[in-house]
């Protein structure tokens, strides 16, 4: 199966690929950038690479999911990542997770990203659900899920455990007939 290569106006979203481990270990290892992704920052080269490794194997399991990598079209640079994971074919469902490096906030990048991705797993995955489960401190996450239509479904308890501690997560949804609309609300 071909990596599905995406691009929007500003951006390419690509495969993730060993020449990125440097970039992506930056992104990982800075704590701010990574407040609320999920994990402990990074602090040794060999897990970038083997989150590398990681996203390539979600385009086999059984689950399947993509991760593509965040690049202006100009440079080929990674400035982040985005993803469709834990894929239920059955259901039609699936999470998305993303994280810019610090030197791309406030630019716009993520919106434009998750939407070429959206667009993906709504057309292509032919999904009717995307989940969002974000900290409900991240108020620039939260702004950017509701700016692209995802609806605030509840909080999990606890879900969530990294730096020493356990971190509720608020569940945002986005339906297939919510996202075909957007743009005629």
């Amino acid at each position: 199966m071909s990596f599905p290569v995406l691009r929007t106006p500003r951006l390419i979203l690509r495969e993730i690929v060993s020449a990125d481990v440097d970039a992506l270990f930056a992104i990982h290892a800075d704590a701010e950038a990574m407040k609320w992704f999920g994990s402990e920052p990074m602090t040794e080269r060999y897990q970038a690479r083997q989150l590398v490794d990681m996203f390539a194997s979600w385009r086999r399991d059984p689950n399947p999911g993509t991760r593509w990598g965040i690049a202006e079209r100009e440079h080929n640079e990674l400035l982040g990542s985005v993803g469709l994971f834990r894929w239920n074919r059955s259901w039609r469902n699936c999470v998305v997770g993303y994280e810019l490096g610090r030197a791309a906030w406030g630019k716009g990048y993520m919106h434009e990203a998750l939407q070429a991705a959206l667009d993906y797993g709504f057309r292509e995955m032919q999904l009717h659900r995307v989940q969002a489960e974000i900290h409900p401190d991240n108020h620039a996450s939260i702004k950017l899920a509701e700016r692209l239509g995802f609806k605030l479904e509840g909080r999990h308890r606890q879900q969530g455990f990294w730096l020493g501690q356990f971190h509720d997560l608020d569940c945002y949804g986005l339906l297939a007939p919510d996202w075909a609309n957007k743009d005629k609300a």
